[in-house]
């Protein structure tokens, strides 16, 4: 059974569609690259999935007992979180806020599971760090635990090798695999069609046209589109 299926989605701003008729399915387990020119429509995609916009027509099914609280978010960073003045573990807790509730305090539990991420993500040794005095994959690994806090079923990434070096990246995508590896459904927008291709299991290929499938199908529809020209 699907964890989303979007149904015939049309999606834009002000009553003006950007994107429309788009349906597709994501599998628990899968890991979903949405690539396409700028200005396509991803990032209202992705915003549409977090329900932080309604669509202008379609609709959004959630399947396998998922909940909206069980997607994780780790959106494209400005310059202003680079700098921002909190600890690694702060930071990392701070996903935990959904389920402390009206507590003043984080749990045990809340701080056992921070402490359990950080050390999954290799980032356990930097719990006192100043996040802006981090690298940048450094904090990519820090907001992935968060978002992994917040919600450990589904993460939804926008760019998130955006303004790392090619080392960096590289660990990333790793990073991405390994998690997908141990059951996290991984849906990212991405430029990189290179990387989508080798490290994703599908591809939603978004703009004039649609495609939807496997990268393996992906690659041969590409592959196809340039012999022919």
């Amino acid at each position: 059974m699907p964890q989303l299926t979007c149904q015939n989605l049309t999606l834009g701003y002000e009553g003006k569609p950007v994107l429309s008729d788009l349906s597709f399915s994501v599998d628990a387990g899968d890991y979903l690259c949405i690539v396409g020119e700028n200005g396509s429509g991803k990032t209202t995609l992705m915003k549409t999935l977090l329900r932080l916009k309604a669509p202008l027509a379609g609709q959004i099914l959630m399947g396998d007992g998922l909940k909206p609280n069980d997607i994780g978010y780790l959106p494209q960073q400005t310059a202003a979180q680079k700098d921002f003045p909190a600890s690694v573990r702060e930071i990392v807790l701070s996903g935990c806020l959904n389920r402390r509730g009206f507590r003043p305090y984080y749990s045990k539990k809340e701080k056992r599971l921070a402490e359990s991420h950080m050390q999954k993500l290799g980032i356990a040794a930097l719990a006192k760090r100043c996040y802006r005095e981090l690298s940048g994959g450094q904090q990519q690994r820090v907001l992935l635990a968060r978002a992994l806090c917040a919600a450990g079923r589904i993460l939804l990434l926008d760019e998130p090798a955006a303004g790392l070096d090619p080392a960096a990246t590289a660990d990333l995508y790793t990073l991405l695999q390994t998690l997908n590896a141990e059951g996290v459904t991984v849906i990212m927008i991405s430029h990189d069609i290179a990387a989508a291709t080798r490290y994703a299991s599908h591809i939603l290929h978004i703009g004039s046209a649609i495609f939807f499938g496997t990268a393996a199908e992906y690659a041969n529809h590409i592959s196809g589109e340039s012999g022919g020209v």
